[in-house]
């Protein structure tokens, strides 16, 4: 245990104290401004800031790390923009690893694809002779060649899967485009085993990827038993450098299996107090519905582009309540991707269900993305102690929003997404994530876009929905005590005397510039319970 003195930059607090000075004992702040600098103990090292900011860490409150990580690994097709690019980047993978049985992409963007839909014989003519599946940027649909199809046994007769749609020609024949998981799993449960040295490098990479970009703890917001212990392996063999929380996945349809699996895991696992400081696995993960951009989330009224349809939810109202309520009675915390204003209905309601049986206690339930909620559900967050978990990077018009989200809703809904400024004046917590690899897992280009509600061009130069936008103060306190309190992390909700010494060491104080200028800067050192992570190698000391 190490005592260290920051000193000769601003401190960023919360509560308009000016300080230029901070003194950590071991894992904790024991001092700031000239009570740090009269601080009678000796120093092991002093950071000089020399003008830069010290701010408290952040904290990712929706991600998936460890499958990120792998992504970097694979065929990789994040940034790619437009079709002909990606055809291309399956055609080099092919060529390069001519003896993979499977040829799997991530991470395209929507956007590349008519409508979001795409054709099995475009990829056939990257490759034909393997089958080749390629996941868009929100893994809420599959897009497969014909060799994956045909694995799968796909056919004009395959009958429609009860959480999922098989999008067809006109004459039934599936057109290569699967929508969410009870569709994709009909060609996903043919994939090869991950094996154990791919885990283990994604974790790696992810760890790596985290520590650089200031984030000490993070959400991954679903995982099998079996993912959850490659972290856990990860923080046995000393490869932690950011705590993770591992949100256990429930399956709609064996829950109740699932459940004496899921509390066996995280006992154990909490027992283990040197893994434990690492990884823990206090939350279950529910999928309300889909996504918009595929036609899959969840409306109260049809959309506007598909009048025969409100979306796919992936519960009924009657199993999501009973399953929360019972996840909620083994005490873990409840996380809910809800993304249409009938998925983030249906997800309040199934919160309020388990409050009114299980009794009161501090159980901090999520709900995440909360990509559209309706204006009589705005209340209900802080009348429930619901956290509302936004990714602030998709509050902007980028090409999906313009392209597949507006059509489908309409401009009346349109102008009701991403509330953030809303949700927070009516006392609601909000926290902050990435989605991490479904977008950029830099906490500071998400806090451009919260402050301002441009896109990457600039536009609107007023903001989209310019009252939704929060000062960089409120943002950055969304990245860190708002994620802080969805930890139950309530000492590191700040920089005050007695919170743990998370803290990240900036470039340039991001509270004084534009909010345009905010992705320019950089994290140049990371600290987890008073011990440098990271250090960027041209940062000065």
């Amino acid at each position: 245990m190490s005592r260290v003195l920051f000193t000769g930059g601003p401190i960023i607090t919360f509560d308009g104290t000016v300080a230029t000075a901070l003194a950590v004992d071991g894992d904790r702040i024991v001092a700031i401004g000239n009570d740090a600098l009269d601080w009678t103990a000796s120093f092991d090292e002093v950071v000089q800031l020399s003008g830069r900011p010290l701010l408290p860490a952040f904290r990712d409150g929706h991600a998936h790390p460890m499958h990120a990580g792998m992504n970097r690994r694979a065929l990789d097709l994040t940034g790619v923009d437009s079709l002909a690019e990606v055809l291309a980047r399956v055609r080099e993978w092919a060529a390069a690893h001519p003896h993979d049985a499977w040829i799997v992409g991530h991470c395209y963007a929507p956007t590349v694809l008519p409508g979001g839909m795409g054709l099995a014989e475009w990829l056939d003519t990257a490759c034909a002779d393997r089958p080749v599946v390629m996941y868009p940027t929100d893994y809420h649909a599959l897009w497969a060649n014909s060799a994956a199809l045909a694995v799968g046994d796909l056919t004009a007769s395959t009958p429609e899967p009860a959480l999922g749609t098989i999008v067809r020609h006109a004459d039934g024949t599936p057109t290569g485009m699967l929508l969410e998981h009870g569709a994709m799993g009909l060609v996903e449960r043919h994939l090869p085993a991950t094996d154990a040295a791919t885990y283990a490098a994604g974790l790696d990479e992810a760890m790596r990827c985290l520590s650089s970009e200031g984030i000490v703890w993070a959400q991954d917001a679903s995982l099998s038993l079996a993912e959850l212990a490659v972290y856990t392996d990860g923080a046995r063999r000393g490869v932690a450098t950011c705590r993770i929380n591992g949100a256990l996945r429930a399956d709609p349809g064996h829950w109740v299996q699932q459940r004496p699996g899921f509390n066996a895991a995280r006992n154990e696992l909490a027992g283990d107090t040197a893994t434990a400081a690492w990884v823990r696995a206090d939350t279950i993960k529910f999928f309300a519905d889909g996504v918009i951009e595929a036609g899959t989330g969840y409306l109260l009224e049809p959309y506007e582009d598909a009048a025969h349809t409100c979306g796919l939810p992936n519960w009924s109202a009657d199993g999501l309540k009973e399953a929360v309520r019972a996840f909620d009675a083994d005490g873990f915390q409840i996380h809910i991707h809800a993304i249409g204003d009938a998925g983030v209905r249906m997800a309040l309601d199934a919160i309020e269900h388990a409050a009114a049986r299980n009794g009161r206690r501090d159980r901090r339930p999520v709900i995440a993305h909360t990509q559209l909620v309706h204006p009589a559900d705005h209340q209900r967050f802080a009348a429930l102690g619901v956290v509302a978990n936004f990714e602030p990077l998709w509050a902007c018009l980028d090409d999906s929003q313009v392209d597949l989200t507006f059509p489908r809703l309409g401009p009346t809904r349109s102008a009701l997404q991403y509330q953030i400024g809303t949700l927070a004046r009516s006392g609601a917590r909000v926290s902050f994530g990435s989605d991490w690899p479904v977008s950029s897992h830099r906490p500071l280009d998400g806090l451009a876009v919260a402050v301002t509600r441009r896109n990457a061009r600039g536009q609107p130069i007023d903001g989209w929905l310019p009252d939704e936008r929060l000062p960089i103060l409120q943002a950055i306190h969304a990245y860190t005590a708002g994620t802080a309190y969805q930890a139950f992390d309530d000492d590191a909700d700040a920089l005050r005397v007695g919170a743990r010494a998370d803290l990240v060491v900036l470039d340039r104080d991001i509270t004084t510039i534009a909010g345009d200028e905010v992705p320019g800067a950089s994290v140049d050192e990371t600290w987890v319970n008073g011990v440098r992570v990271h250090h960027r190698e041209t940062a000065g000391r």
